[in-house]
């Protein structure tokens, strides 16, 4: 059933969205044919004179420009069918299956006729003004640009054309230059060419022109005179589809031929990888076997030391209990003498009379003894010079032996000097020198007793050297010990006064507290958990050292370089809070493993804030043990 413009007299334009909605549901009940077959449509709204085919998109366009079109000519009647046929077009006929791919060139075109490339439409009669100044103004190209696009023409570019009269009335229009693009082209002259504003409506003398008239531009343009012609020599060149299909044929056949070299190449670069591959998968699995056996007998000497260990402090233990009973024994002994000192100190008393009685005889005794003790005194005073003449004697001796002494710079030397003193010593004693004797026989007495030191010296450094290895024995035993305490107390709370410490470990919760001041919770958890990783990389990276070293009273000692670029970055962003504990953690690293830059296990006594002794682990680890062996007892 075909619509025909005399049915009915016109409506105004407040009545076309009802109008628009009754023409709808026609179309929807089907009084008007629109689909000739699958690929091809008809405008039941048009005159039967200038009824045609279109494709789906064609008529899209047809519907939507007469139905959004601002001439005259056309009635409120006649926009409000085609608008009504637009919403009939994609709700109840979408996405139809279409005869052509937009990627491939046009069908139902000239192959062979010369067009303006890259794709060029041209629009004439745009609508101008006159100024004051006498120029002629008209629309922008970009507002012509939009309307055109809301048609589903897709154009990239309006570009009005000027002379020195201002606004000529005429503008270019470009698309694309693939094929896409020409699709665009050629609806958009059929469109016009269906509102009856093609090039051939454009050049017919017949009636006024009014309304936008627009055509794609072919070879007889581009060669015109004019502002048009010489507009399109600047932009274009005249094509044919057929020269571009077979230059794109060429370019296609080229790009094919490289890509099957690049494919060879590429299929040998795979082999070549798989063939890597294949060898590393092998020599990957016997690294993961050969650490695997690594692993077992890593994991059985672990074992080994772990029950030696524990015999080691049953041991203890079984001492500890030992030792424990015989304080108690001890104590109760005491506690027996202490009674029975009780008893003596009553005893005491009695006797104590006794000696009060002695002490008085005494006094007298000592009255005479005072006298004789003034004898005594003066006695003594005699014995005292006698000790100072004496003792002169002897340093001036003393001078004479270290004299000597020196004179000694070698033991040949020594032994010549004590055979010459002894050759003398035989001389003196046939002339009866008595001072003399007595001076030799003293260097002979010191010779002798050097001798005698020597000997100790030499029993003293192998003493010593036998305590060394005594010593490097225990230290070693110590040091077992002492990593099997890290061991048994990294599972005890970190409120333990004595307990396990990761020295170089990050704190993280400055982090999150930094990050809960920028974000929410979730998020603040996510990038406090980022940051904390990141700069526990930067901490392991030996190459990363931003330390000084300084020299307090005397002393070197290292500290943080407060002018590392990394360190201050992170004090701006982060606050100080995080940099003390990035800091402090990197103190830590720095004194504990330097060499290794990794965390390790340390033995820490945390109220005093230090490393915590041998003695002090094994005593909390008896306490422990005490506390727990009670709390057995009570259940």
């Amino acid at each position: 059933m075909d619509f025909s413009s005399g049915e009915d007299s016109d409506i105004s334009e407040s009545e076309m969205d009802e109008y628009e909605d009754k023409t709808y549901e026609k179309l929807k009940n089907g009084n008007h044919n629109v689909k000739n077959s699958n690929e091809t449509f008809t405008c039941p709204y048009c005159p039967k004179k200038k009824k045609r085919d279109y494709l789906y998109k064609e008529l899209l366009q047809h519907a939507s420009g007469v139905g959004n079109s601002s001439s005259d000519k056309r009635s409120a009647k006649e926009k409000a069918n085609h608008l009504a046929l637009v919403k009939y077009l994609e709700k109840d006929l979408a996405s139809p299956s279409k005869p052509v791919n937009e990627n491939d060139p046009p069908v139902g075109c000239d192959h062979d006729e010369k067009l303006v490339w890259p794709w060029t439409g041209i629009v004439v009669n745009i609508p101008t003004k006159r100024t004051e100044e006498g120029r002629y103004v008209g629309e922008s190209g970009s507002k012509l640009r939009d309307e055109l696009k809301s048609r589903g023409f897709n154009p990239t570019r309006v570009h009005p054309l000027w002379n020195f009269r201002g606004h000529s009335g005429s503008a270019v229009v470009e698309f694309c230059k693939d094929w896409p693009g020409l699709h665009n082209a050629m609806s958009f002259e059929r469109a016009y060419e269906a509102d009856h504003h093609g090039k051939k409506d454009w050049l017919a003398n017949n009636d006024q022109k009014s309304g936008l008239y627009a055509w794609v531009a072919r070879a007889d343009d581009y060669n015109s005179t004019g502002i048009i012609g010489d507009h399109l020599q600047k932009i274009g060149d005249v094509r044919t589809i057929s020269d571009i299909m077979e230059e794109e044929a060429r370019k296609q056949g080229k790009l094919v031929s490289n890509l099957k070299n690049l494919i060879e190449v590429k299929n040998k670069c795979l082999k070549e990888m798989e063939e890597r591959c294949t060898q590393t998968t092998v020599s990957l699995s016997n690294i993961i076997e050969e650490k695997d056996k690594l692993l077992q007998a890593y994991n059985e000497e672990i074992k080994k030391i772990q029950l030696s260990a524990r015999d080691h402090f049953q041991r203890i233990f079984k001492d500890h209990e030992k030792l424990k009973l015989l304080v108690e024994s001890q104590k109760t002994e005491l506690e027996h003498r202490g009674v029975e000192l009780e008893k003596r100190e009553a005893r005491n008393e009695s006797e104590s009379k006794k000696l009060a009685e002695e002490i008085e005889k005494n006094a007298i005794r000592n009255s005479s003894l005072q006298l004789a003790s003034l004898e005594q005194e003066k006695a003594d005073v005699n014995v005292l010079k006698l000790a100072e003449d004496q003792k002169r004697q002897k340093e001036e001796l003393h001078k004479r032996i270290i004299q000597l002494e020196k004179q000694l710079d070698a033991k040949q030397a020594l032994e010549l000097e004590i055979e010459r003193l002894r050759g003398s010593l035989n001389v003196m004693k046939h002339m009866g020198d008595d001072g003399d004797v007595e001076i030799l026989e003293k260097v002979d007495t010191i010779l002798k007793q050097l001798r005698e030191k020597e000997g100790e010296l030499e029993d003293l450094e192998a003493l010593n050297q036998t305590l060394i290895v005594k010593e490097r024995k225990s230290n070693d035993e110590l040091q077992e010990a002492r990593k099997e305490l890290v061991n048994d107390l990294k599972d005890l709370a970190s409120r333990a006064h004595i307990g396990v410490k990761r020295m170089g470990e990050l704190d993280s919760k400055p982090f999150h507290e930094a990050m809960k001041r920028k974000y929410n919770d979730e998020e603040a958890e996510d990038r406090a958990s980022e940051l904390c990783s990141l700069w526990e990389e930067y901490l392991k990276d030996p190459d990363w050292h931003p330390l000084k070293v300084i020299t307090v009273d005397g002393n070197h000692q290292q500290v943080i370089d407060e002018e590392d670029e990394k360190l201050n970055d992170l004090r701006k962003e982060l606050g100080d809070e995080v940099y003390k504990a990035v800091t402090a953690a990197l103190m830590e690293i720095n004194e504990y493993n330097p060499s290794g830059r990794y965390i390790i296990s340390e033995l820490w006594n945390y109220p005093e804030g230090r490393r915590a002794t041998l003695e002090e682990g094994v005593m909390f680890i008896l306490k422990q043990w005490k506390v727990a062996k009670r709390k057995r007892g009570m259940s």
